[in-house]
């Protein structure tokens, strides 16, 4: 997301690696939360949303045991339902055309009617802002990660199917899978999903990253546990 992030390992991992260390050119921390705007009516008041964290070595996941190197298939119902569980967290009513506030240079389009091309061009012609973008709010360095991983090429459309894709991608890798098959414990899954996300809150109710460029949950955790829960056993 040069700022120190006190967090160990990414967003997702089981705090394994070194602390994070963000480039301020991708602008991929705030110095405060922001409220997201869509790029359809800017004047909303939209909920505050936050960021997933890179690596500096740009290792994504590599912490985290049961990587998936490809993405889920299809994602499934209890994908969908999570995404939709984030994008409350992250986006707000803005969800799929949701741009981050702090940027003073929005995108030229509505970001669903953007190539990835035309996105990465947006984050270079806008150094020094934050780039937040979509309803699970990519900052530049997951996105391009993510998009390689999936073999997307530039000229893909951000449309909301290829950000649910995305989304799915980063889901397998918090260990929904696993969580599903009986292979990992629903209280570190959820751990993992709040090391990605982090308008999720861990067992304190804090984000992973509180404090840290103004993030914090957006929900409780009672009510994080309530919906993770109810999502997996049904």
């Amino acid at each position: 997301m040069n700022r120190t992030i006190a967090a160990s390992g990414l967003c997702v991992g089981l705090g394994l690696a070194a602390p994070v260390t963000a480039d301020p050119a991708t602008g991929s921390l705030f110095a405060a939360r922001q409220p997201l705007f869509s790029m359809q009516s800017g004047h909303d008041a939209l909920s505050s949303a936050s960021l997933f964290v890179d690596r500096a070595d740009g290792g994504l996941f590599a912490a985290l045991p049961g990587r998936l190197d490809a993405p889920l298939r299809h994602g499934g119902t209890k994908a969908t339902r999570l995404r939709d569980l984030i994008a409350r967290a992250e986006a707000g009513r803005a969800g799929y055309d949701a741009v981050q506030h702090g940027a003073r240079v929005k995108p030229p389009r509505r970001p669903t009617d953007m190539t990835l091309q035309d996105i990465y061009d947006w984050i270079e012609a806008t150094p020094g802002q934050p780039h937040a973008i979509g309803r699970y709010q990519f900052i530049p360095p997951t996105l391009r990660h993510s998009a390689t991983r999936l073999d997307l090429p530039a000229s893909t459309r951000f449309s909301a199917a290829v950000q649910d894709r995305l989304a799915d991608l980063l889901l397998g890798d918090a260990g929904l899978m696993k969580v599903k098959a009986g292979e990992m414990s629903v209280d570190t899954f959820m751990l993992n999903l709040a090391k990605i996300w982090a308008g999720l809150p861990i067992p304190s109710g804090r984000s992973y990253y509180d404090g840290v460029a103004g993030n914090k949950a957006t929900m409780t955790y009672e009510a994080y546990a309530h919906q993770v829960r109810g999502i997996l056993g049904g």
